[in-house]
């Protein structure tokens, strides 16, 4: 006999209760929190206790951030499914500000961390509103990004913080500025081994299946290496530490180093950053992309575009041999192999990648294929997808009008699918918290298969062994910081969550 949570404001009979998630939210219930749980374990159920628990006590309204319209919407619809109340909102900026200015006084509100540090800036709704805010995908409290500027706004009020995610940053600094920002007294962390989660997992199975490039891709891929190495040169005559093995983020992070003291470096650097970003695309996602690229980066301009795109013989024979190879047909070997995997197994797959371009090209080879798919993107651009378009694709695919859907990064982030039979990472990510994300898409009520395609002696092996090390520093990353957070509170007993840092 099924057990459901008894709260009140949660339906009846509507959420099965599962020791860990009750257990979990008591724990952000008493105090600021991260929640750590593995894709699929119900972080949303976990959230959904801490709701009714702020609702009963009537202090104040419930903010439920989320980063993608997809996932906000997502998010509205199980509240509406699983709440009792009717005063539930949704907000994107897709809404007036004069729809908006009515809809903050709901007593819970689903939005955006863009419209929502927006609206707090222009003042339509104010941080004293709220009694608890809910950071989905807490990871990306980093940097610029909105969740950081929302943060902000909150540092004086009183108002409780629940973050959630299925993996910390692999980084320390990382995992401490989220932890900083939040003012977050506790981790409260869950694995797939834990002994009240494991009867609820499942197994999703892994293949790494390697490609080789065609010759036609190999004879570009080594004229782009030599144009390369030539910039490399450069830059070390020039006196410019390098390490032997060249790196894209190296060059990237002495960007402001060679504007500032060494002008006569930026030509060969800005040049060298634009033959690694073409390179990349080339090996990891094929000919189109490739082109593509090329066509935009000649159109913008900027140190070394002319020389680079007219002068150089080697990236010009490059683009020439890519126009040739696009003419025949052939785009990358990932693509006959994609067939041949979705072939394997009966029901839906979820294929990622992460350049837009690719999506376009797998889309089109898939449908030839007579293979029914759908694309799911970001709304930017001319051919971005607006939330409407994001939301009915997705439905189309839950509905199984679509057999595959391709995705880019919108879709990595708390995407419920879960008939899902298998995820397929057309190019390799070398990121923890997104190669978490992306497993975490199958495998949700039955075994789930995941496939990783990589393309030999190219950039999805640099990333393979990328992501496997801080695969490996993000499972210890919940542990350390409990650690470091219990050795601030003792040091002073006044402050909470690392307060004692700063």
């Amino acid at each position: 006999m099924t057990d459901f949570i008894e709260r009140k404001y949660v339906t009846r009979n509507s959420i099965e209760k599962r020791d860990y998630q009750v257990n979990l939210a008591n724990q952000a219930i008493k105090e600021n929190c991260i929640v750590v749980l593995p894709t699929g374990l119900g972080k949303t159920a976990v959230a959904l206790q801490v709701i009714a628990e702020y609702l009963t006590q009537g202090t104040g309204g419930i903010l439920f951030l989320a980063p993608t319209r997809v996932l906000v919407n997502q998010h509205y619809e199980f509240l509406k499914a699983n709440l009792t109340i009717d005063d539930i909102s949704l907000i994107t900026g897709e809404d007036t500000i004069q729809k908006r200015t009515k809809l903050w006084n709901n007593s819970v509100i689903c939005a955006t961390p863009e419209i929502t540090k927006n609206d707090l800036d222009r003042q339509i709704v104010f941080p004293e509103q709220f009694s608890l805010v809910i950071f989905d995908e807490v990871h990306r409290t980093a940097g610029d990004y909105a969740y950081s500027g929302i943060a902000q706004r909150f540092r004086d009020s009183s108002v409780r913080i629940l973050g959630m995610t299925a993996t910390l940053p692999s980084e320390k600094d990382k995992a401490t500025e989220i932890l900083t920002k939040l003012r977050i007294a506790s981790v409260a962390e869950r694995t797939e081994d834990s002994p009240d989660v494991k009867p609820y997992t499942q197994e999703t199975n892994t293949q790494w299946i390697n490609v080789e490039l065609p010759p036609e891709m190999k004879s570009i891929q080594v004229l782009l290496k030599i144009a390369l190495d030539e910039r490399y040169d450069v830059l070390r005559k020039n006196g410019i530490r390098l390490a032997d093995q060249q790196s894209l983020s190296a060059l990237l992070r002495i960007r402001q180093f060679v504007l500032n003291q060494n002008r006569r470096s930026a030509k060969p650097l800005f040049t060298a950053i634009r033959i690694h970003y073409a390179l990349n695309i080339l090996e990891s996602h094929g000919i189109t992309p490739f082109l593509k690229f090329c066509d935009r980066a000649r159109a913008k301009k900027g140190a070394g575009v002319r020389e680079l795109f007219e002068v150089d013989p080697n990236f010009t024979r490059a683009i020439h041999l890519a126009k040739d190879a696009q003419s025949k047909g052939i785009e990358h070997s990932k693509i006959p192999k994609l067939k041949e995997i979705i072939e394997s197994i009966p029901g839906k797959a979820l294929i990622f990648t992460s350049y837009r371009d690719s999506v376009d090209v797998i889309f089109n080879k898939l449908t030839e294929m007579g293979i029914p798919s759908g694309i799911l993107i970001g709304k930017a651009g001319e051919t971005g997808l607006k939330q409407k378009k994001q939301i009915e694709t997705v439905q189309k695919f839950r509905d199984g009008i679509f057999r595959v859907l391709i995705a880019t990064r919108v879709g990595e982030e708390g995407l419920d699918i879960s008939e899902v039979n298998q995820v397929i990472f057309y190019d390799n990510v070398p990121s923890s918290i997104r190669y978490v994300q992306r497993r975490g898409r199958t495998g949700r009520k039955d075994t789930g298969k995941l496939v990783v395609l990589i393309a030999k002696d190219t950039i999805d092996e640099t990333y393979y062994w990328i992501g496997k090390r801080k695969m490996n520093a993000a499972k210890s990353m919940g542990e350390k910081m409990t650690k470091v957070l219990q050795k601030n509170q003792t040091l002073d007993s006044h402050k909470t969550g690392l307060d004692a840092f700063i």
